[in-house]
């Protein structure tokens, strides 16, 4: 999700966004439900990333969505959340419940 972000958004949001998975659940041998929350530092970078009319947020999920369904071989329903956590990359908590290391 994190790179499918990145790719789309270019120089338009630095570096500092983060994603958490909040959820994953089999429902079925052929379908899987995925719940992820992307954190940014500031509200302008939300509206960024949510895009107009929620297009650009719309064109993360769908290409990160379809990456998981390669690499899962299932189908998957895959929910993203945007939310705003001021210097996120500051706090070592925030760092490891993103799942970075600290080296």
């Amino acid at each position: 999700i994190r790179e499918k972000a990145l790719q789309h958004l270019r120089d338009e949001v630095p570096h500092g966004i983060g994603v958490e998975m909040m959820g994953m659940e089999k429902m079925n041998d052929n379908f899987m439900e995925i719940n992820a929350t992307i954190y940014c530092e500031r509200d302008a970078h939300k509206g960024i990333i949510i895009g107009k009319n929620g297009q650009m947020l719309k064109k993360i999920s769908s290409d990160a969505r379809k990456d998981c369904e390669r690499f899962m071989g299932t189908k998957v329903f895959l929910q993203t959340w945007v939310r705003v956590k001021e210097n996120w990359r500051d706090n070592m908590n925030y760092i490891r419940s993103f799942g970075y290391d600290e080296q």
